[in-house]
């Protein structure tokens, strides 16, 4: 977990640090769709996304998700995140690179509101979502 708890001090604008993930590879995707159960062929099988009109596989979009997943609960512990949605905007393709990204965009009591997003190199984004976490309260120390 980061060092940089959300503190009383946390406002609208703070960042959380990016989460840069290394190349999606075909093993991680073949991982993922175990762990997942999703074994659509699209995400494993290159014929098959080419046969569908894509270049190769590409990337569940709940892999993505997850990795925002991980983004929110490096910065607080798991039972802080009160609300948490995404919506899929692009495919991340297989050797992207993503970055997650969460900015703070409103804090109201002991609770903020948080963008989140995947992007890759190219500027490409491939997830926008928002979550809602709870404020340690001023002079608390997190365990």
């Amino acid at each position: 977990m980061s060092e940089s708890l959300p503190h009383a001090g946390l406002r609208a604008g703070c960042s959380l640090p990016p989460l840069a993930l290394p190349e999606i590879s075909r093993t991680a995707l073949a991982l993922f769709a175990g762990a997942s159960g999703d074994h659509n062929p699209i995400h494993i099988d290159p014929d098959y996304a080419r046969a569908a009109g894509f270049d190769d596989v590409f990337a569940h979009g709940m892999l993505s998700m997850a990795y925002l997943g991980r983004l929110l609960t490096g910065w607080v512990p798991q039972e802080r995140i009160k609300t948490f949605s995404v919506r899929f905007v692009s495919i991340t393709p297989i050797h992207a690179e993503p970055t997650c990204t969460g900015t703070v965009v409103a804090r109201e009591g002991d609770t903020a509101t948080l963008e989140v997003a995947v992007r890759l190199p190219d500027g490409t984004t491939t997830l926008r979502g928002q979550a809602t976490i709870t404020v340690p309260a001023a002079g608390t120390t997190e365990s």
